[in-house]
Formats: C-alpha cells, structure tokens, sequence
C-alpha cells in the first residue's frame, strides 16, 4: 500500500487533503485503519 505522500503525489494534491479524504471515508466505512477502508470497499465490489 501506498504511502499518504506517494498517494499525494500521483493525485497531485496536499497530503494533509489526502489524509482528510481517507479519513472521511474510514469514518464513513466505520473502520478503523485505511487498510480495513481498503479491505470493505474491495469485498462491496467499489474497487
């Protein structure tokens, strides 16, 4: 998995805005780590 800043990077955007989106999303998700955000969005077919 990529780092919050290669992820940054490769979006061409802030890392603090990155870390905000996946933060929203893990919250959303109600997971805890970006890894398990990952893992759910993989099993409920939105990768």
């Amino acid at each position: 998995m990529l780092s919050l800043r290669d992820i940054a990077k490769r979006l061409h955007l802030a890392p603090g805005t990155v870390r905000n989106y996946l933060s929203s999303a893990m919250q959303k998700m109600n997971t805890a780590t970006r890894h398990d955000a990952a893992r759910t969005a993989h099993e409920r077919d939105w990768l």
